[in-house]
């Protein structure tokens, strides 16, 4: 399991979004999707790293629905020409091409595709 972070869960104890469960849900499974996981806030919201780059973001507004970003750091990488990842899922929307988001409109969205989002997770993670 990935680690958890007191400044993460001081934020999400004050959290007030109607998809807070989902946050919950989704912050559980991907921590425990890969030991090497650890996590604080940036952006405003939960963000998921490794060796201190960062690489899954929560995003939290507009607050009708939630995602999460799939990036590989702040700022646009030397490699990002070269960079190809592959979503089965087709739950990814690609915002540049090293950058997408998943959306998770309500929590029958988390539900249905968790699994599906902590595969990506690992493999994003791995890349």
């Amino acid at each position: 399991m990935g680690t958890p972070s007191a400044d993460v869960e001081q934020y999400l104890d004050d959290l007030r979004h109607p998809l807070k469960d989902g946050v919950l849900r989704l912050r559980a499974a991907v921590l425990g999707c890969d030991a090497g996981l650890g996590e604080h806030v940036k952006w405003n919201a939960p963000s998921f790293c490794r060796d201190g780059r960062d690489l899954v973001t929560f995003r939290l507004h507009p607050r009708d629905r939630l995602q999460l970003v799939f990036h590989r750091g702040a700022k646009v990488r030397a490699d990002t020409d070269g960079f190809v990842f592959d979503d089965p899922t087709g739950l990814m929307t690609w915002l540049a091409p090293d950058r997408a988001v998943v959306d998770f409109p309500d929590l029958g969205a988390v539900a249905a595709h968790e699994a599906q989002v902590v595969e990506l997770v690992r493999r994003w993670v791995a890349t």
